[in-house]
């Protein structure tokens, strides 16, 4: 869990830690987390602020993909050390007057987070003294149904997110949850997917045996791709 030491260093949660609980107000009223989404993966991400060029372009490309996660069991989460107020009026000028590549009048439906004591930015390590005392970086975490963090992804101010290698990546973790393979780089669903090594000797000298067929690729007795589907 994130905390801060006497120094201002910030320990931060790790991949395959319980994400840290919590209780905030958002833009759709109370949310307890993680009790209010047992049974989905959450994507939990925070914002340097309202009212800013890039957080803009990244809430509407976030609220426009927002069904295409909800399709794959992903609920979406902001965070910002902004008050309510703050969030609803940013949210309403997306909606009434913001035109981005195209797309006009969105509205961000997932809720967002009102953190400002900033109790849910230190628990997860949002705030980086190197960067701001008083902004949460762009950090990413994505978590599972039984509320474990499996990624996590940090960008500086500058930088906006790329959201399509966010929901490949939660693609690939979910395949990973359910059939406790591994995926490939470049991996896209409906890819061939990577079988687990060899755990001991026995093992590899059975695979050096292996062949290719209708269900998986044999490159080597440590490299065994496995058909999508099969």
């Amino acid at each position: 869990m994130s905390e801060e030491c006497n120094c201002g260093c910030v320990s931060l949660p790790l991949i395959g830690d319980d994400a840290p609980a919590f209780q905030a107000e958002t833009t759709n009223g109370p949310l307890n987390f993680p009790k209010d989404y047992k049974g989905k993966w959450v994507i939990l991400f925070s914002h340097p602020a309202d009212f800013t060029p890039v957080c803009t372009t990244e809430f509407i490309t976030f609220a426009n993909m927002a069904d295409d996660f909800a399709k794959i069991n992903v609920e979406l989460i902001g965070l910002s050390i902004d008050s309510i107020t703050s969030h609803i009026a940013w949210l309403k000028e997306i909606k009434d007057r913001i035109e981005y590549k195209g797309s006009k009048g969105v509205v961000v439906k997932f809720p967002v987070i009102a953190d400002i004591k900033m109790d849910v930015a230190k628990k997860y390590g949002m705030i980086q003294p190197g960067v701001s005392d008083t902004k949460a970086v762009r950090a990413v975490f994505i978590i599972d149904p039984d509320a474990k963090i499996k990624a996590i992804l940090y960008y500086p101010m500058s930088a906006g997110r790329n959201m399509e290698e966010i929901k490949r990546l939660v693609q690939a973790l979910q395949v990973n949850y359910k059939d406790k393979v591994s995926t490939p780089a470049n991996w896209q669903p409906g890819d061939d997917v990577v079988m687990g090594a060899p755990q001991t000797f026995k093992e590899a000298q059975e695979r050096d045996s292996w062949t290719s067929d209708e269900t998986k690729c044999c490159a080597s007795w440590f490299l065994v791709t496995k058909r999508c589907g099969k």
